[in-house]
C-alpha cells in the first residue's frame, strides 16, 4: 500500500546535493555521452565543434554523418529513389542483406506515387517491384495489401491516412538510419534518451517512498525543493 505524503521521509535539498556530490562522475564520460548523441542523431557541425571544445577525439569519421543525413533527408522529403541510390553507392550490402528494410523503402516509394495521384505507375510498381518481395517473404504481404487499399480512397479523406502522414516517412527514415549505423558498427540508438527514461522511471519509484528534490523539467534540468517548491538550477 502506498504511504501517504505526510508519512513519507523528506530529503532536504542540502542533504540531496551532499549525497550527489559523493557520486563520482568523470567529465570524460559525460563528454562521450554528448558526442554519442550528436553523432547518432546526425548533428555533424555540433559534433565537430564539441570535439574541438572538449578535446574529445571521435572514432567515427564525422564526414560520414553528412552522407547518412543526406540519405535520411531524402526519405523524409519522399525522394525514395535518391535515398536508395545513395545507399547503394555507400554500401550495396545494406539493402541486399536486409530484405525487410528494402521492402519498406519500396513500399514508401509506392506511397509517394499514390500521394501524387500516379495510380497507374503505382499499380505497375507494386506488381513489378513489391509483389516479388511478398512472394519471398509472405509476412510482408499484409503491409502491401494495406498500402494498396489507399487507391480505393481520396488521399485527403482516406481512413488509411496514417500511411500518408509525415510520421510514416520518419519511421522509414529511422529504420534506414539504424541500418546505416549498424553497417558502420555504430549503435542504432543514442544512449542519452534511454538514460532520461531511466531517470523518469526512477523518480516514479522514489515518489512512492520519499519526498525529495525532483527534476520536473528535463529540458531545464532543475531540482524542485520538496520543502518550498522552489526550483534550483543545476550548474
Amino acid at each position: 500500500m502506498t504511504a501517504s505524503s505526510s508519512s513519507k521521509q523528506t530529503i532536504s535539498m542540502e542533504e540531496w546535493e551532499s549525497k550527489m556530490s559523493e557520486v563520482p562522475i568523470a567529465k570524460g564520460d559525460l563528454n562521450q555521452l554528448v558526442m554519442n548523441y550528436l553523432i547518432i542523431e546526425g548533428y555533424k557541425d555540433a559534433a565537430q565543434k564539441f570535439s574541438e571544445e572538449s578535446g574529445l577525439t571521435s572514432n567515427v569519421d564525422l564526414e560520414s554523418i553528412e552522407e547518412r543525413m543526406q540519405i535520411r533527408f531524402a526519405v523524409q522529403r519522399g525522394d525514395i529513389q535518391t535515398a536508395i541510390e545513395r545507399v547503394n553507392e555507400l554500401n550495396p550490402d545494406i539493402l541486399d542483406t536486409n530484405p525487410r528494410l528494402c521492402f519498406h523503402l519500396l513500399l514508401q516509394h509506392l506511397i509517394e506515387l499514390i500521394r501524387k495521384g500516379e495510380d497507374e505507375k503505382a499499380l505497375e510498381f507494386a506488381q513489378d517491384r513489391l509483389a516479388p518481395h511478398g512472394e519471398e517473404h509472405p509476412e510482408l504481404l499484409r503491409e502491401l495489401e494495406k498500402t494498396m487499399a489507399l487507391l480505393a480512397f481520396d488521399t485527403k479523406t482516406s481512413p488509411l491516412g496514417d500511411l500518408l502522414d509525415f510520421s510514416h516517412r520518419q519511421k522509414t527514415a529511422n529504420e534506414l538510419n539504424a541500418a546505416l549505423l549498424a553497417a558502420s558498427s555504430q549503435p542504432k540508438e543514442p544512449k542519452l534518451p534511454a538514460l532520461l527514461q531511466l531517470l523518469a522511471w526512477t523518480q516514479v519509484q522514489l515518489d512512492e517512498k520519499v519526498n525529495y528534490p525532483r527534476i520536473n523539467n528535463i529540458v531545464n534540468a532543475v531540482l524542485e525543493d520538496p520543502a518550498s517548491g522552489a526550483e534550483v538550477s543545476q550548474g
